[in-house]
């Protein structure tokens, strides 16, 4: 097995090498970290490195020897023995025979950001893809919060932000699928990976693991659902400012995010406000309503959740939820065109009579043209998207009173 060989190889051939250099440099094999030196023990330490390298130099392995030591000194950071050790031809692309990392890929690993800039800088390969998991630099930069610096670094640097795995996840992607709004929160490098890029032919797929984590929340207990979906919500925030549409079917039969949204808005009540304050479609945009409608997954959630719900209180909260978003969903689209009849609950079934009143006001409300200013309320909103509109109508020569009136929701 080439894994057991090269391990074979340190230990018997450089290792030796390895050791004697980590050791000059002041740094045991399993340490991780070091004092930070002043620049004269940086400068005696870098020409203790160059005399040791002078002297192993003739070395049958002292290219491999120093190019491992690029390695470890990489994931420490150390960047006075890494430039040494690059001047006498450590090899940029030396694999790790354990991990399959290079040295670029353990200095991101390891928030690494100044080390990151040196290692390209002398030519290493920014898209570089290590053989196990085929994951690029910034990939797994964007894997974890702590490492935003070297995710800004290797942008600044060239990488492409788009660029797919073998599996087409993007950075963005897996930003988003190392996320578990629990202990991993990865707003920042999604935040900065949309900034340097439109969203790319995998949005949707984005919006795939969206819809998985808000799944989760719906399954967590009331405190994990909360930090989940306090996640959920900034990140909705996000791809909608960069255009991802909510409302398409996803790949497989998936429901959308908004469709999901509307079949738990008694549970998600915040997101599905979130998605139609945003301007989110009504109906799924790739099938047409024939696929589902706001009103419709409105009416049979709502209807569902009296039936669980004997509590009075409870009731008219539901009802409640529902009109506002019915009422929020007016404000971009006014006309819902509601059907004639919705499959509403027997008479003798507990608030049955709530919700044919709800209904008939729904269909009276839609039963004359809506106005003029409500139609122009609506085309302007269309024109200020994407989603948030504030700042946007904040800058309009308008009166406050119309801004307040363009913006209804605040």
């Amino acid at each position: 097995m080439p894994f057991l060989h090269g391990f074979r190889r340190i230990i018997y051939e450089y290792q030796p090498l390895v050791d004697n250099i980590m050791c000059v440099i002041g740094m045991e094999e399993e340490d991780h970290d070091g004092r930070v030196r002043s620049p004269e023990e940086e400068s005696a330490v870098c020409a203790a490195l160059a005399e040791l390298l002078e002297r192993e130099g003739p070395s049958e392995v002292f290219l491999e020897g120093i190019s491992y030591a690029l390695f470890k000194v990489a994931e420490r950071g150390l960047l006075g023995a890494a430039q040494v050790l690059l001047r006498y031809g450590a090899d940029l692309n030396f694999e790790d025979p354990v991990s399959y990392y290079n040295p670029l890929h353990i200095a991101v690993l390891r928030n690494r950001p100044s080390m990151v800039r040196l290692l390209v800088s002398h030519g290493a390969d920014v898209e570089k893809r290590d053989r196990i998991h085929e994951s690029s630099p910034l990939d797994l930069a964007s894997e974890e919060s702590e490492r935003l610096p070297c995710l800004l670094t290797l942008l600044d640097m060239g990488a492409r932000v788009n660029a797919e795995d073998k599996h087409r996840k993007t950075p963005l992607l897996h930003a988003l699928a190392s996320s578990d709004g629990l202990t991993v929160h990865n707003t920042e490098n999604i935040r900065l990976l949309l900034q340097r890029a439109p969203p790319p032919p995998t949005a949707r797929t984005v919006e795939s693991s969206l819809v998985f984590l808000v799944k989760e929340a719906l399954e967590a207990s009331a405190e994990d659902a909360a930090q989940i979906g306090s996640f959920c919500l900034e990140t909705t925030r996000l791809l909608m400012a960069h255009g991802v549409d909510p409302s398409c079917c996803l790949n497989d039969g998936e429901p959308s995010l908004t469709q999901t949204s509307l079949e738990h808005f008694d549970l998600l009540f915040p997101l599905a406000v979130l998605l139609i304050q945003s301007g989110a479609s009504l109906v799924c945009s790739l099938h047409g309503g024939s696929c589902w409608s706001a009103h419709s997954l409105l009416f049979q959630r709502l209807q569902a959740a009296l039936q669980r719900s004997p509590d009075q209180s409870r009731a008219s909260e539901l009802i409640e939820q529902a009109e506002v978003l019915l009422d929020l969903a007016r404000v971009d689209s006014p006309l819902l065109h509601p059907p004639p009849r919705l499959p509403l609950s027997a008479p003798d079934q507990p608030h049955a009579q709530a919700l044919a009143d709800m209904h008939s006001r729904m269909l009276a409300a839609d039963s004359s043209p809506p106005s003029l200013r409500r139609l122009c309320r609506a085309f302007l909103r269309a024109q200020l998207r994407p989603w948030p509109l504030q700042d946007r109508v904040g800058s309009l020569p308008l009166p406050d009173r119309l801004k307040k009136f363009l913006l209804p929701e605040r």
